[in-house]
């Protein structure tokens, strides 16, 4: 198995994210026509109670095109955050459709009832995504296939292993650990990043274990009490993310997710992508659990972006890379990431014969 570091590779594909698709051309006199046109479709879905609305983006070609559904990151459920406005502009111009619908109980879609953060029925919402693309026309239904970042990322995996029909998975930032491990990490980097000592981080990450085991039956509800009781008056307890989790039905649900798990139960061809220098995912204790289940993920590749953060970004300060209020802003701009994208799904179309030996084949993990 090789882990390769990408660095500038392909940039003329890279360049196609500077440029929307769809701009007016008559802007002023020199400029000419877009070579071209996308159109935009409303689907609406529904799964498990909840009505789902989303906009297809497709390129005016006669020919079936595949597609891309786009999965959540937890702190953007909306087709308009920013961080989705990179595939707008990529996906269509390299023939590509994309699908991005609000998340349930978000925008324009309807919750069902259901509370946030169910992760397997939030990938139960991809593949009933999946199942509607399949019946519109334009697409290729075996070509389609999924990207997320984060716990989009997570959920990419999810919706791979259970619907083996669709053609790829991209997950980008996602941990291969399960969500209280990831937590203890962002926390401790939190933390650290914002100028605390070791002494600190080693009692918030305490008061996190004791309440995370309670979560997984390890622990009584008053040792998980006294464990957040005694870090609830500090200043930097809002930066633990520990508030409400021992009441919340969700979290030793997630908590219990292993994305190893579903990677092991998918043939589908599946791209990983890590940021070298992320602050929330422990992106070296990933590569070697992919390295020690190496043998069991032949359909997985796996790459690192030279100094991406975990919105693939480059040059943003580690105190704005841990502020919540900036993640829903975050929007990726690493050539390097935009280009292996590019490279990789057109070496998912094997109708594009320019571009079949664009696939990273000595990357495979299972090699």
């Amino acid at each position: 198995m090789r882990i390769r570091r990408d660095g500038m590779i392909w940039a003329a594909i890279a360049l196609l994210a500077a440029a929307p698709p769809s701009l007016a051309w008559a802007q002023s006199p020199w400029s000419v026509p877009s070579d071209l046109s996308v159109e935009q479709r409303t689907i609406i879905f529904g799964n498990r109670g909840a009505t789902l609305s989303g906009t297809l983006y497709l390129p005016r070609e006669k020919r079936p095109r595949g597609a891309v559904i786009a999965l959540h990151g937890a702190q953007v459920p909306l087709r308009s955050d920013p961080l989705y406005r990179h595939l707008i502009d990529i996906l269509p111009r390299l023939g590509w459709g994309l699908f991005i619908y609000d998340r349930r109980g978000s925008g324009e879609s309807t919750s069902g009832g259901a509370a946030p953060g169910n992760f397997e029925l939030l990938a139960e919402d991809a593949v009933a995504a999946f199942a509607r693309l399949r019946r519109e026309p334009g697409l290729d239904p075996d070509r389609i296939g999924f990207w997320g970042l984060s716990q989009g990322g997570w959920l990419t995996m999810l919706a791979a292993a259970k619907e083996q029909r669709a053609a790829f998975a991209v997950a980008v930032s996602a941990p291969m650990a399960a969500a209280d491990v990831q937590m203890n990490f962002a926390v401790a980097n939190i933390l650290r990043i914002r100028g605390q000592p070791q002494s600190v981080i080693d009692r918030a990450v305490r008061a996190r274990t004791a309440v995370d085991d309670y979560a997984r039956g390890l622990r009584s509800r008053s040792e998980a009490d006294a464990a957040e009781a005694d870090v609830a008056g500090e200043p930097w307890y809002d930066q633990l993310w520990l508030k409400g989790n021992i009441d919340d039905p969700e979290w030793p649900r997630q908590i219990r997710a292993d994305p190893l798990r579903s990677l092991r139960g998918s043939r589908v061809p599946t791209l990983l992508i890590f940021g070298q220098s992320d602050p929330w995912v422990p992106v070296g204790a990933s590569l070697a659990a992919l390295r020690s289940s190496a043998a069991e993920l032949s359909q997985v590749t796996v790459k690192i972006i030279d100094g991406a953060d975990h919105a693939m970004m480059l040059g943003i300060p580690p105190l704005q890379q841990v502020d919540t209020g900036f993640a829903t802003r975050a929007a990726p701009n690493a050539p390097a990431y935009f280009a292996l994208l590019g490279a990789w799904l057109q070496s998912m179309n094997p109708g594009d014969k320019a571009t079949e030996k664009s696939g990273e084949k000595d990357a495979h993990i299972g090699k």
